[in-house]
């Protein structure tokens, strides 16, 4: 998973997949990497897994991560109960015995399923204290005839 974004402060990878877990810092991927599905009603589920760094100086400290579905034009896409999105609040504690400066590695999976798109083109947003991370572009197309799906 390439980097998607840099600057000061924590930094994000994020992949889109079929399904994955985080256990012991470790992602779990299955069908990761994808960025077209074709049109079915209601999609199949889809993850995303999230690797973040987090700076030595940032450790031990609250931070939201938040991810939002927008349109490719940047509205964000609601189903009439609010906009699709999941968050909270998680902290990256430092093991004792870690070299002073050493970056922190930290894993987190967000599970959507039984969305209702439209075809068209979407992107995942991930912030981290209300800071844009990373972005995750995927299209739906339209569907090729009856029963036909992934």
């Amino acid at each position: 998973m390439p980097e998607q974004e840099t600057g000061p402060g924590v930094t994000a990878q994020m992949m889109l997949c079929d399904a994955a877990q985080s256990m012991g810092g470790k992602l779990y991927i299955l069908g990761g990497g994808w960025t077209q599905i074709m049109l079915v009603d209601p999609l199949p589920p889809m993850a995303l897994a999230v690797q973040l760094t987090v700076p030595w100086d940032q450790a031990n400290e609250r931070m939201a991560v938040e991810v939002a579905l927008v349109t490719e034009d940047g509205k964000p896409v609601d189903f009439g109960s609010g906009p699709v999105a999941a968050g909270g609040e998680m902290e990256v504690g430092r093991p004792p015995g870690l070299r002073r400066g050493t970056p922190l590695d930290s894993s987190l999976v967000m599970n959507f399923g039984g969305l209702r798109l439209n075809p068209g083109g979407y992107v995942w947003e991930l912030r981290v204290d209300n800071d844009a991370k990373a972005r995750t572009p995927f299209r739906v197309l339209p569907s090729q005839g009856p029963g036909v799906g992934l």
